[in-house]
């Protein structure tokens, strides 16, 4: 099963994610972390998430950036979270030497394709970011429209898609499998 998440920051996409990924294990069990601490207030949020699935079986394959690599660190029959896409596009696009890749999101595209038909199981997460009518700069809006241009690679390229507000989840695509299954 291939289930794409979406919803704000905070909502509680991660732990249902991880529910998701528990329900459908199979074998190996493995947490995609894509996120790169940059302040504390990153620490912290990796430290929470670290400690809801302690104890769950996962295994954590930092996987910042190059997503297809997950394919070689682990057993392709396993059921993978990976979370998120959002940080993932930020670590792609953004430089540590401050320049910017204009081309992160079809870097991602192509990795996450064949990550999505090689594995069995896999339960993705992205931010959902585009609900505000403000007009940011252009690397911002060339931010939002490339992880809008994932998600809609990713949500096309999954049987489920599921969005999360406030704990809440509607089901976008796939209601009866996901009824079927969970």
């Amino acid at each position: 099963m291939r289930i794409f998440i979406s919803g704000g920051c905070k909502n509680g996409k991660s732990y249902y994610a991880q529910r998701l990924a528990m329900a459908q294990r199979n074998n190996s069990l493995y947490y995609i972390a894509t996120m790169k601490p940059v302040d504390d207030e990153d620490k912290k949020r990796i430290a929470d998430h670290r400690s809801e699935r302690d104890g769950w079986g996962f295994a954590t394959v930092e996987q910042p950036v190059d997503i297809e690599k997950i394919l070689e660190k682990s057993d392709k029959n396993g059921s993978f979270l990976l979370d998120s896409l959002t940080a993932l596009l930020a670590n792609e696009m953004f430089m540590p030497d401050g320049s910017v890749n204009n081309n992160a999101a079809k870097k991602i595209k192509t990795g996450l394709a064949q990550v999505i038909r090689e594995v069995d199981n896999i339960v993705i997460v992205s931010d959902y970011i585009y609900s505000d009518a403000i007009q940011y700069d252009p690397l911002t809006e060339l931010y939002i429209e490339s992880l809008a241009e994932l998600d809609c690679a990713a949500a096309k390229d999954c049987e489920v898609v599921l969005e999360v507000a406030y704990t809440n989840v509607v089901i976008h695509k796939g209601k009866s499998i996901y009824e079927a299954l969970y």
